[in-house]
């Protein structure tokens, strides 16, 4: 038998087997322009219908597809409890002993980076990943290479290796890899930068049949951050974490640039205290502020998102007149990577939440059909859902003008024009806690355009024990300190 015999067999073997899974869900539809279809075409349809996690959507395709799940919210919701910014006298010993012991785990190498960088750049004016986006003021420095100095200058810190896990998409995954190898991965040894892609699953239309992107493809999208959990398992990322004996996944989205992945305070709360999956949190900027809310339900941490959080809480004030429900989530994590192996197998414990979306589709007559409203439901996970599953997990207060100005937009909130302000802001804070006058408008604004790259300084602190080196600040000067 020929190589191409054998091909052509097992091709015909494996088309058998996805028609008779198919059948059995009625979704044989999918293989309707078979006949018609390239060899090359053919492979690409069957790796898609094999990709399908069945074992998965099996359970939720009338649930959350053909029905639309009730958006209940628990009516016991209470506040979490949350370990304040700053600690009052009963906690200063367990500040200070957590503080050490997370700087003992990052010396010994048990915390890995973990960065969720699959979206593009398009609103920002990047014809790539987002991760590539100039973000500074000044310095012209990517989120890739912020965090890449940051990763960077940790490892100095601790005298240690502490690799990088970046999950991309496949729409970016390639752009990703020559984007970090074109800049040599900002400093960092190649084999602790390691890349792979998020998981996809397939789209619906209102009566749970899938659609079909082209005749030889299925319409796929993103499983959600929270797919995240089943990446690492999936692709073999925490098999390597294992195999290095890491222990703590330092989780954060490619959007922050404030980010503080290194925290010794809430690596060794985290730790201290047994905690499975702990996140930071800071008090909401108003009471219908787009955060998930950090609630308590039936014993369980949950995050309750803006839109289904219920406005008579989010209104709802303390006797002191303070907001009830305060704490806003940032989407910045610290897991157990026994707590991910546990939840990200096979199984994938994590719920899936519906979304209504527009998706071009390929109709019966095998016409490609644009629609402009949505007309399909896709289906993803999201990371904060695995709280609820974790134990004793832990929640951190902390400074959002410290830790988090994400970049979602051009303009407005959470844009690039917003978080440039918020970084330069810091630097001169971290400047001014060193003894350097910052020159400074009538309405208190900075007159100069600052950063602190990481590579120079990783808080206030570093800045302090480098205050003699400092430069002096001119009105209308513009420098990025590294």
């Amino acid at each position: 038998m020929t190589d191409a015999m054998a091909e052509a067999g097992s091709m015909e073997s494996r088309h058998r087997g996805c028609l008779e899974t198919l059948r059995e869900r009625g979704q044989e539809h999918v293989l309707l322009w078979w006949p018609e279809l390239t060899p090359a075409q053919r492979e690409q349809l069957l790796r898609d219908i094999e990709s399908i996690p069945w074992n998965i959507l099996d359970g939720v395709i009338e649930s959350h597809v053909v029905r639309r799940p009730d958006r209940t919210v628990p009516d016991d919701l209470t506040p979490a409890e949350v370990y304040p910014q700053s600690p009052g006298p009963d906690r200063e010993a367990t500040y200070q002993a957590a503080t050490v012991q997370g700087r003992e785990l990052l010396s010994a190498g048990k915390v890995a980076a973990f960065t969720v960088a699959g979206g593009q750049g398009t609103r920002l004016g990047v014809d790539g990943p987002k991760g590539a986006v100039v973000v500074t003021p000044v310095g012209d420095k990517t989120l890739f290479q912020l965090f890449a100095e940051t990763i960077g200058a940790a490892r100095h810190r601790y005298q240690a290796d502490i690799p990088w896990y970046i999950m991309t998409s496949p729409a970016n995954h390639e752009q990703t890899i020559e984007f970090l190898a074109a800049r040599d991965f900002f400093g960092l040894p190649r084999h602790d930068v390691i890349l792979f892609a998020q998981g996809m699953l397939p789209a619906f239309d209102s009566a749970g049949r899938l659609l079909l992107a082209a005749k030889h493809r299925l319409a796929l999208a993103p499983d959600g951050h929270g797919g995240s959990l089943k990446a690492l398992a999936t692709s073999g990322a925490l098999g390597d974490m294992q195999s290095r004996g890491i222990e703590i996944i330092s989780y954060f989205q490619v959007d922050n640039p404030l980010v503080k992945p290194f925290d010794p305070l809430f690596i060794g709360l985290h730790a201290s205290t047994g905690s499975e999956m702990s996140t930071k949190v800071t008090s909401k900027a108003d009471d219908l502020e787009r955060v998930g809310n950090l609630c308590v339900s039936g014993g369980k941490l949950m995050v309750i998102e803006y839109s289904d959080f219920p406005d008579e809480l989010a209104h709802e004030r303390n006797a002191d007149g303070g907001r009830t429900f305060d704490a806003g989530n940032l989407a910045i994590h610290l897991l157990n990577v026994d707590f991910v192996d546990r939840i990200a197998g096979d199984s994938f414990r994590m719920p899936l939440r519906r979304a209504e979306k527009a998706v071009v589709y390929v109709d019966e007559a095998g016409e490609l059909q644009t629609p402009t409203s949505p007309n399909a439901v896709k289906l993803e996970a999201f990371i904060f859902d695995a709280l609820p599953l974790a134990q004793s997990p832990l929640v951190l207060e902390v400074d959002r003008a410290e830790e988090f100005s994400p970049v979602k937009n051009a303009t407005g909130v959470d844009s690039l024009e917003s978080s440039r302000r918020d970084q330069i802001a810091r630097a001169c804070r971290w400047l001014e806690d060193a003894g350097v006058t910052v020159p400074r408008k009538t309405d208190g604004e900075p007159d100069v355009t600052v950063v602190i790259a990481p590579s120079f300084a990783l808080d206030a602190d570093d800045v302090r024990r480098q205050r003699d080196g400092l430069l002096v600040l001119h009105r209308g000067d513009s420098v990025c300190i590294e």
